[in-house]
């Protein structure tokens, strides 16, 4: 009897299901979108270095009249703030993958992975071979290009859901007195609804939200790190003591693509070598030891910070951006500016451009009807802008992409602050500025002066204004006086 009884739970226990003891991982989930946001940044950066971006920097974006005349017009300065901002953009980058890196395993390498950058960027050390190949490279930019593209999509369609539950608990249920059509309504909204429901689901398992890898993906995110900043080392001849070479040559060329080495992912295999300013041995000793002494993130950092006589320094560049915007548009129509449009533009004005502009003005005449001086003017502001505004236009391009509502979208421009009035200096910007007031002044006064006198000529103002007769002193200055034309 005992040995039946022992059989039956023998046969009880080998016959019960096998219960896991491993717990199955979580998804991404939401995290997923920050995740993607961090990818398409990367790949953005990562575009901006390729051979055509750098070229269009060289002969392009540092080759400004704009910039050379109130920035700089050092080219090794200005690829220096280029340089510096790059890997600004990416220490910010490295800031968050490091953040989100804290997250896996605790024998992960991953878990250090902001101290073995700085290590990378200091020294050039890649112990655990993170700098990826062009092969490699090339894989994960067509990966995560995909990441992206997926992961914004799901987004759109995630909130179109959302719309459509948010729609369907508004709608109230039919009643029986009630006609067909609102009936058929409630159903095509619930049938649309669950249509959303199975493409989001799709989505989500494509997409980065239902990978359980956690660690896999953030390894992507920490190599494309390591990869992007020996790239900038590479295109700017930033040299190591260990790792990279002290110079490099100057040429360019598009037709051949720079990378990392297949064999040696610390040393540099490159064929068109750096667009960088000339450099000595003397000049690269000096740059290595700055980098030991502060650090490479550090260093390029306190390259960003704008002099005492610049607008970034002021806080003025994003408002003298506003102002020279708003005087381009009056510049070009000047005849459909109003009094109140010129006290509005009066009043953006900072304290030391009154004074000189007041200082600017005395002495001018009352009377603006010299057409040959006027279209004088009309040419010399044209020129002034043609080398201002884009600056201008810039610097808003800059910021707007920087806004609290734009950082998690992808960048669509490689507008960098050089091109921008944020190095600008600060009493050469002030001055093109006050010559545009006074131009402006004087092409405004001579289109209303001119418009004034072509209606004194061709009306009939007697009995109509109820002014003097013209045979008694009337004059076309005089109705300037009587309609507001002048003040």
């Amino acid at each position: 009897m005992a040995l039946e009884t022992w059989l039956v739970k023998v046969k009880k226990t080998i016959s019960a299901p096998t219960t896991k003891l491993v717990s199955k991982k979580p998804a991404l989930g939401v995290l997923a979108f920050e995740i993607a946001g961090l990818m398409s940044k990367l790949l953005h950066l990562w575009q901006s270095l390729s051979d055509k971006n750098m070229i269009r920097l060289r002969h392009e974006s540092i080759s400004l009249h704009g910039v050379h005349k109130i920035v700089s017009n050092d080219e090794s300065f200005l690829l220096s703030l280029a340089c510096a901002e790059m890997v600004e953009n990416l220490r910010l980058l490295a800031k968050s993958v490091s953040r989100i890196s804290k997250k896996c395993e605790p024998t992960s390498n991953l878990r250090c992975f902001y101290r073995l950058l700085d290590e990378f960027a200091n020294t050039g050390r890649d112990p655990h071979h993170w700098v990826m190949s062009p092969k490699e490279m090339e894989a994960k930019v067509k990966k995560m290009d995909r990441y992206v593209t997926v992961s914004s999509t799901l987004y759109r369609e995630m909130d179109e859901l959302s719309v459509l539950e948010h729609n369907l608990k508004k709608s109230t249920p039919c009643k029986e007195n009630e006609v067909s059509v609102k009936q058929q309504k409630m159903v095509d909204l619930q049938q649309k609804l669950l249509w959303q429901r199975q493409e989001v689901k799709y989505l989500k398992e494509r997409s980065l939200w239902s990978r359980t890898r956690f660690d896999s993906i953030t390894l992507i995110l920490a190599r494309t790190v390591f990869t992007v900043l020996a790239r900038i080392k590479l295109v700017f001849g930033i040299g190591h003591v260990h790792g990279y070479p002290s110079i490099l040559p100057r040429s360019l060329s598009a037709s051949a693509t720079v990378y990392p080495s297949d064999h040696n992912p610390n040393a540099c295999n490159f064929v068109s070598g750096p667009l960088v300013m000339k450099s000595s041995k003397l000049h690269q000793d000096h740059h290595n030891k700055k980098v030991f002494t502060h650090g490479f993130f550090e260093l390029n950092s306190k390259i960003l910070k704008p002099p005492s006589s610049t607008l970034g320094a002021a806080a003025l560049a994003l408002h003298y951006a506003n102002l020279i915007i708003v005087m381009e548009k009056m510049i070009r129509s000047p005849q459909l500016v109003g009094v109140d449009a010129r006290d509005d533009l009066y009043s953006m004005l900072p304290s030391s451009i009154r004074f000189s502009l007041r200082s600017r003005l005395k002495g001018v005449g009352f009377s603006a009807s010299d057409p040959v001086l006027a279209g004088e003017w009309r040419d010399a502001l044209g020129k002034i802008l043609g080398w201002l505004s884009p600056l201008a236009h810039n610097m808003i391009k800059w910021q707007s992409e920087r806004s609290f509502e734009q950082q998690n979208l992808m960048p669509k421009t490689n507008v960098l602050l050089l091109q921008t009035l944020y190095f600008a200096n600060q009493e050469k910007t002030e001055a093109a500025i006050t010559e545009l007031l006074v131009g402006l002044n004087y092409i405004w006064r001579f289109e209303r002066e001119m418009n004034a006198k072509a209606l004194f000529e061709c009306t009939n103002f007697n009995g109509f204004l109820n002014l003097p007769n013209p045979d008694k002193g009337m004059n076309w200055m005089t109705i300037l006086s009587y309609t507001g034309c002048i003040s």
